[in-house]
This record gives C-alpha cells, sequence and structure tokens, in this order.
C-alpha cells in the first residue's frame, strides 16, 4: 500500500499548484517520505510517535512554570524531576515506590559509588525483600 501510495504521490506532484492545500501535503509527504516508512524497515518500530507526544507534552506544558522558576538551577531540577518521573512512567515503575527506594538507598552511599542501579529502568531488577511496602509493576 505504501509503496502504491508513493507512486500516486510522484504522479500527483506536478499535477497540483505548489502552494494549494493538495499541493503542500503532496510535498510534504514525499520530503518526508523515509521518515514515514521507516518503521517498515524495523518490526520493533512504532507507527507512529503517539507515546512520544504524550511524554513531550508534560514538558511543553511545563515550560511556561519553568518561567516562575527562581533560579536557572530551580528550572534545572524542575526538568530533571520531570524526566526522571516519565522514565519511571516508561520503564512501567511506579514513581512513589522508586523515589522511596532512592531515598532510602541514596544517604547509604558514599559520593563516589555509581549509582547507575538506583535508575528506574534498573528498579525492576532491584531486589527489595525487605521493603514489602514498595510496589513493583
Amino acid at each position: 500500500m505504501l509503496n502504491a501510495l508513493k507512486v500516486w504521490l510522484d504522479d500527483m506532484a506536478p499535477k497540483v499548484l505548489p502552494d494549494s492545500k493538495l499541493g503542500d501535503a503532496v510535498s510534504y509527504t514525499r520530503n518526508q517520505w523515509e521518515y514515514l516508512t521507516r518503521y517498515t524497515g524495523d518490526g520493533c518500530m512504532p507507527i507512529d510517535n503517539n507515546l512520544l507526544e504524550r511524554d513531550i507534552r508534560v514538558f511543553a506544558t511545563g515550560r511556561k512554570s519553568w518561567l516562575f522558576s527562581d533560579t536557572v538551577d530551580g528550572a534545572k531540577a524542575s526538568a530533571v524531576v520531570y524526566s526522571l518521573m516519565l522514565t519511571c512512567r516508561a520503564s512501567r515503575v511506579e514513581p512513589l515506590a522508586w523515589l522511596r527506594h532512592v531515598l532510602t538507598e541514596l544517604p547509604q552511599r558514599t559520593g563516589d559509588v555509581d549509582i547507575a542501579d538506583l535508575l528506574p529502568f534498573n528498579f525492576h531488577k532491584a531486589a527489595l525483600p525487605e521493603r514489602p511496602d514498595i510496589a513493583r509493576y
């Protein structure tokens, strides 16, 4: 079906006015063809980017709020928190459970130790038998 669409677009391109709505649509689709069809080369790629768009929306709506941050460091801290919460969502980790775990573990570690195991996408791998109050998906 995509090949038939490409043939139709190539056939229509010289027949439509370039500044018309149809001309814009045909031109845009032809120019973005590689990106439009990229998912067909890898079965693991989604056909759309709705998940990414949903996650970016949080940043787009938060952008106006960040204008009221007292400092640049405060705005950066807000962005880090948003990023970590979205990483929890992407990793299917309940954010509050993850925060409890991290805020319990971090104070017990020295400043020079690797903390990659505390990142949200490693939370499922963490063994937490002593903490039954922490729910994992």
